[in-house]
Protein backbone atom coordinates (compact mmCIF):
# COMPACT_ATOMS: atom_id res chain seq x y z
CA UNK A 1 0.00 0.00 0.00
CA UNK A 2 2.63 2.50 0.84
CA UNK A 3 4.87 2.23 -2.16
CA UNK A 4 1.92 3.91 -3.50
CA UNK A 5 2.84 7.67 -2.21
CA UNK A 6 6.64 6.81 -3.44
CA UNK A 7 5.15 6.65 -6.75
CA UNK A 8 2.83 8.73 -6.78
CA UNK A 9 5.73 11.72 -5.40
CA UNK A 10 7.81 10.65 -8.25
CA UNK A 11 4.59 11.55 -10.82
CA UNK A 12 3.58 14.43 -9.59
CA UNK A 13 7.09 15.54 -10.40
CA UNK A 14 6.53 14.31 -13.77
CA UNK A 15 3.32 15.87 -14.20
CA UNK A 16 4.20 19.63 -13.10
CA UNK A 17 7.35 19.10 -15.20
CA UNK A 18 9.77 18.74 -12.45
CA UNK A 19 12.81 16.23 -12.08
CA UNK A 20 13.31 14.26 -8.89
CA UNK A 21 16.85 13.94 -7.97
CA UNK A 22 18.79 11.51 -8.72
CA UNK A 23 19.14 8.29 -6.23
CA UNK A 24 21.97 9.04 -4.08
CA UNK A 25 21.17 12.69 -2.92
CA UNK A 26 23.20 14.27 -6.10
CA UNK A 27 21.78 16.81 -7.19
CA UNK A 28 19.68 16.91 -10.61
CA UNK A 29 21.03 18.86 -13.94
CA UNK A 30 18.88 20.69 -16.10
CA UNK A 31 19.07 22.70 -19.10
CA UNK A 32 15.78 24.66 -18.69
CA UNK A 33 14.66 27.05 -16.59
CA UNK A 34 14.88 26.01 -12.63
CA UNK A 35 11.15 25.31 -11.24
CA UNK A 36 9.82 26.25 -7.64
CA UNK A 37 10.72 23.66 -4.65
CA UNK A 38 7.79 22.35 -3.30
CA UNK A 39 7.75 21.03 -0.05
CA UNK A 40 6.19 17.08 0.74
CA UNK A 41 3.29 18.86 2.47
CA UNK A 42 2.11 21.46 0.14
CA UNK A 43 2.17 18.73 -2.30
CA UNK A 44 -0.03 16.32 -0.04
CA UNK A 45 -2.41 19.44 0.68
CA UNK A 46 -2.55 19.85 -3.05
CA UNK A 47 -3.54 16.24 -4.34
CA UNK A 48 -4.72 14.88 -0.40
CA UNK A 49 -7.17 17.83 0.75
CA UNK A 50 -8.76 17.10 4.00
CA UNK A 51 -11.84 15.20 3.94
CA UNK A 52 -13.63 17.21 6.06
CA UNK A 53 -14.18 19.01 2.86
CA UNK A 54 -16.43 16.44 1.92
CA UNK A 55 -18.85 16.81 4.96
CA UNK A 56 -21.82 17.81 3.43
CA UNK A 57 -21.36 14.82 0.44
CA UNK A 58 -21.23 12.61 3.50
CA UNK A 59 -24.02 13.68 5.40
CA UNK A 60 -26.12 13.25 2.23
CA UNK A 61 -24.55 9.83 1.26
CA UNK A 62 -24.60 8.47 5.10
CA UNK A 63 -28.78 9.28 4.80
CA UNK A 64 -29.38 8.49 1.23
CA UNK A 65 -27.70 4.86 2.97
CA UNK A 66 -29.08 4.66 5.91
CA UNK A 67 -25.43 4.49 7.44
CA UNK A 68 -23.95 6.61 10.09
CA UNK A 69 -22.10 9.83 8.72
CA UNK A 70 -19.20 9.51 11.61
CA UNK A 71 -18.21 6.27 10.15
CA UNK A 72 -18.34 7.37 6.37
CA UNK A 73 -16.08 10.21 6.85
CA UNK A 74 -13.80 8.18 9.48
CA UNK A 75 -13.32 5.79 6.42
CA UNK A 76 -12.34 8.35 4.07
CA UNK A 77 -9.89 10.01 6.61
CA UNK A 78 -8.06 6.46 6.97
CA UNK A 79 -8.45 6.23 2.95
CA UNK A 80 -6.50 9.39 3.06
CA UNK A 81 -3.04 7.87 2.93
CA UNK A 82 -2.43 7.55 -0.69
CA UNK A 83 -3.49 11.31 -3.22
CA UNK A 84 -6.49 11.23 -4.63
CA UNK A 85 -5.45 13.08 -7.73
CA UNK A 86 -6.95 11.56 -10.92
CA UNK A 87 -4.15 11.73 -12.74
CA UNK A 88 -2.09 10.05 -10.38
CA UNK A 89 -4.56 7.44 -9.59
CA UNK A 90 -4.57 6.55 -13.44
CA UNK A 91 -0.84 6.63 -13.95
CA UNK A 92 -0.84 3.99 -10.86
CA UNK A 93 -3.58 2.02 -12.12
CA UNK A 94 -1.91 1.03 -15.18
CA UNK A 95 0.93 -0.69 -13.55
CA UNK A 96 -1.27 -2.09 -11.10
CA UNK A 97 -4.50 -2.90 -12.74
CA UNK A 98 -5.80 -3.90 -9.14
CA UNK A 99 -5.77 -0.36 -7.59
CA UNK A 100 -8.29 1.18 -6.11
CA UNK A 101 -10.33 4.61 -7.36
CA UNK A 102 -11.43 7.68 -5.35
CA UNK A 103 -11.55 9.15 -2.35
CA UNK A 104 -12.85 6.08 -0.88
CA UNK A 105 -10.30 4.07 -2.49
CA UNK A 106 -12.47 1.43 -3.99
CA UNK A 107 -12.08 -1.52 -5.85
CA UNK A 108 -13.54 -2.29 -9.16
CA UNK A 109 -15.42 -5.71 -8.81
CA UNK A 110 -16.74 -4.07 -5.31
CA UNK A 111 -18.00 -0.74 -7.00
CA UNK A 112 -19.97 -3.13 -9.59
CA UNK A 113 -21.25 -5.24 -6.72
CA UNK A 114 -22.30 -2.38 -4.48
CA UNK A 115 -24.04 -0.32 -7.62
CA UNK A 116 -26.53 -2.58 -8.78
CA UNK A 117 -29.94 -1.59 -8.01
CA UNK A 118 -28.35 1.34 -6.61
CA UNK A 119 -29.27 5.55 -8.11
CA UNK A 120 -25.93 5.77 -9.35
CA UNK A 121 -26.23 1.96 -11.19
CA UNK A 122 -25.46 4.17 -14.36
CA UNK A 123 -22.19 5.11 -13.29
CA UNK A 124 -19.16 3.60 -14.05
CA UNK A 125 -15.67 2.54 -11.61
CA UNK A 126 -13.40 4.33 -13.97
CA UNK A 127 -15.71 7.35 -12.69
CA UNK A 128 -14.38 7.74 -9.26
CA UNK A 129 -11.44 9.40 -8.93
CA UNK A 130 -12.93 12.08 -10.95
CA UNK A 131 -16.39 12.50 -8.78
CA UNK A 132 -15.54 12.47 -4.90
CA UNK A 133 -19.56 12.52 -4.41
CA UNK A 134 -20.16 8.94 -6.33
CA UNK A 135 -16.85 7.65 -4.38
CA UNK A 136 -18.39 8.58 -0.99
CA UNK A 137 -22.00 7.59 -2.62
CA UNK A 138 -20.94 4.04 -3.24
CA UNK A 139 -18.53 3.46 0.10
CA UNK A 140 -21.81 4.46 1.80
CA UNK A 141 -23.49 2.11 0.20
CA UNK A 142 -21.06 -0.39 0.53
CA UNK A 143 -21.41 0.16 4.68
CA UNK A 144 -25.23 -0.43 4.30
CA UNK A 145 -24.25 -3.72 2.56
CA UNK A 146 -21.70 -4.84 4.75
CA UNK A 147 -24.30 -3.70 7.60
CA UNK A 148 -27.03 -6.37 6.23
CA UNK A 149 -24.16 -9.14 6.54
CA UNK A 150 -22.75 -8.24 10.48
CA UNK A 151 -24.26 -10.67 12.90
CA UNK A 152 -27.15 -9.65 15.45
CA UNK A 153 -24.83 -10.40 18.14
CA UNK A 154 -21.08 -10.18 18.17
CA UNK A 155 -19.36 -11.25 21.27
CA UNK A 156 -15.95 -9.50 20.88
CA UNK A 157 -14.78 -6.03 22.19
CA UNK A 158 -15.55 -4.30 18.45
CA UNK A 159 -18.65 -2.03 17.95
CA UNK A 160 -20.46 -2.07 15.13
CA UNK A 161 -19.23 0.71 13.53
CA UNK A 162 -15.73 -0.81 14.28
CA UNK A 163 -16.43 -4.36 12.30
CA UNK A 164 -18.10 -2.45 9.73
CA UNK A 165 -14.77 -0.14 9.26
CA UNK A 166 -13.16 -3.58 9.23
CA UNK A 167 -15.25 -5.24 6.54
CA UNK A 168 -14.64 -1.67 4.68
CA UNK A 169 -10.50 -2.69 4.93
CA UNK A 170 -10.40 -6.45 4.81
CA UNK A 171 -14.00 -7.77 3.31
CA UNK A 172 -17.18 -8.64 4.51
CA UNK A 173 -16.07 -12.26 4.90
CA UNK A 174 -13.28 -11.14 7.55
CA UNK A 175 -15.43 -9.02 9.18
CA UNK A 176 -17.76 -12.01 9.96
CA UNK A 177 -14.96 -13.94 11.20
CA UNK A 178 -13.98 -10.84 13.41
CA UNK A 179 -17.62 -10.92 15.01
CA UNK A 180 -16.98 -14.51 15.95
CA UNK A 181 -13.89 -13.94 17.99
CA UNK A 182 -11.06 -14.19 15.22
CA UNK A 183 -8.43 -11.87 16.15
CA UNK A 184 -7.35 -9.31 13.12
CA UNK A 185 -4.27 -8.95 11.68
CA UNK A 186 -1.63 -6.68 11.48
CA UNK A 187 -3.09 -4.33 8.50
CA UNK A 188 -6.34 -4.75 10.10
CA UNK A 189 -4.86 -3.81 13.53
CA UNK A 190 -4.09 -0.74 12.11
CA UNK A 191 -6.66 0.22 10.25
CA UNK A 192 -8.31 -0.10 13.01
CA UNK A 193 -6.23 2.20 15.03
CA UNK A 194 -6.50 4.99 12.59
CA UNK A 195 -10.35 4.65 12.81
CA UNK A 196 -9.78 5.52 16.30
CA UNK A 197 -7.83 8.40 16.01
CA UNK A 198 -10.06 9.62 13.12
CA UNK A 199 -13.26 9.17 14.78
CA UNK A 200 -13.90 12.55 16.91
CA UNK A 201 -12.92 14.90 14.24
CA UNK A 202 -15.21 12.79 11.86
CA UNK A 203 -17.89 13.70 14.02
CA UNK A 204 -17.14 17.01 14.95
CA UNK A 205 -17.00 17.53 10.85
CA UNK A 206 -20.38 16.01 10.21
CA UNK A 207 -21.80 17.57 13.75
CA UNK A 208 -21.95 15.03 16.12
CA UNK A 209 -20.30 15.49 19.40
Amino acid sequence: MRPYRVLAVALALAIAGCSPAPVGGAPATSTGPASPATSPSTQDSAVNPDPAKFASQVIARAREAGVDPQLVLAILYNESYKPHDPQLERAWQNLKPDAAFGVANMHRATYDQTRRGRPFAARQWQELPDDPDLAIQAEAWYLHDLAAQLPAKHGTRYTADELLALGYNAGPGNMKAFARGTEPGAQARTYLTDLRANWAKAGAAVGKR
